[in-house]
């Protein structure tokens, strides 16, 4: 570990919340490996709550809720708040951080906001090792907020332990977005701004949509809020309690959390072997024109020189990985 790392570690340990900001921008930049591996045996403690949805649907507003709620039962709070990628300064678009100014002075609750630099899926590429950081850093309740949900962006149920999708009445998109896979990933619904005309119609709907699914375990709640009035934000907690509890009690919050993880060596591993692939593509291409083959011969070409780099000892490409990777 460097000087760099040693010093933001010896803050970590010390519970400055500098030391939580520092770890996790060191993993924006890509540098955050060192760090990772000594604090990643403290995680595991935390619940974490994924909120997508919309743009404009709420979300915010129902997060600022969620941490006044664990902030009443004693709990203290981690909140990530993913935005899009501005285009001039390329960091995150904070307009939406104003629904949680309340927060900003309890020293019991820490907020970042994360650019998503185009990355699908809703997150940031360094997400998953904020919520590791924060939660080792030893915050009880993690709350991940998505920059807008699409028919890509589901990657927040990998991540979170309860996946919350928020839908809004009157919304053209609401029910394509139910279409595009949302409805398998979603552990509960709520449909804000509850007082307006359509409300009802599309909590019938959504009714409607999960009567259609063969459904085994937890079957989706559907909660209706009013976030800004601070209305329903009391029983989607108590939803989110009612799935925490069952998924400790059947067992499937420790394969959950195997597959989180799994789903993050894999993005590493994916993210690295990218990375070496558009190292060689310049010279590849360079080399071989067209007329010299075809594009699965230069594919199966570039493969071959990347696994000619391949460290000693590493298995090569189709044999078995030890299970202790994922273990």
């Amino acid at each position: 570990m460097n000087a760099v790392d040693g010093e933001i570690a010896a803050l970590f340990e010390a519970k400055n919340p500098r030391g939580l900001a520092r770890a996790i921008s060191r993993s924006e930049e890509g540098r955050g490996a060192a760090l990772m591996q000594r604090f990643f045996e403290r995680t595991g403690h935390a619940t974490t709550i994924g909120i997508t949805g919309p743009p404009g649907v709420g979300k915010s507003t129902l997060c600022a809720a969620l941490v006044v709620a664990a902030r009443r039962e004693g709990k203290t709070a981690g909140v990530i708040s993913v935005d899009p990628s501005s285009p001039f300064s390329h960091g995150a678009i904070l307009g939406d951080r104003i629904r949680l100014a309340e927060h900003f002075t309890d020293p019991e609750v820490f907020i970042r906001s994360m650019a998503s630099h185009g990355h699908l899926g809703g997150l940031a590429g360094a997400t998953g090792d904020a919520v590791a950081f924060m939660d080792a850093f030893g915050k009880d309740v993690i709350v991940i907020e998505t920059v807008g949900v699409g028919q890509s962006e589901i990657e927040i149920a990998e991540l979170a332990d309860t996946t919350v999708v928020v839908l809004q009445p009157g919304s053209g998109d609401s029910i394509q977005l139910l279409k595009a896979g949302i409805l398998e990933v979603a552990d509960i619904f709520v449909v804000n701004k509850s007082d307006h005309p359509a409300a009802l119609q599309l909590q019938r709907e959504i009714r409607s949509m999960l009567e259609m699914l063969d459904l085994s375990g937890w079957v989706p709640e559907l909660i209706a809020t009013q976030a800004r009035e601070n209305l329903g934000t009391g029983e989607l907690w108590e939803a989110i309690g009612r799935h925490h509890a069952q998924l400790q009690s059947t067992g499937e919050l420790a394969r959950k959390r195997r597959r989180a993880f799994v789903h993050r060596v894999r993005a590493l591993v994916l993210g690295a072997l990218e990375r070496r692939v558009e190292a060689q593509l310049g010279p590849l291409l360079e080399s071989a024109a067209p007329a010299q083959g075809d594009p699965y011969r230069a594919a199966a070409t570039l493969l071959a020189q990347i696994d000619d780099e391949r460290p000693a000892g590493l298995p090569a490409p189709g044999e078995a990985v030890h299970e202790t990777i994922v273990s």
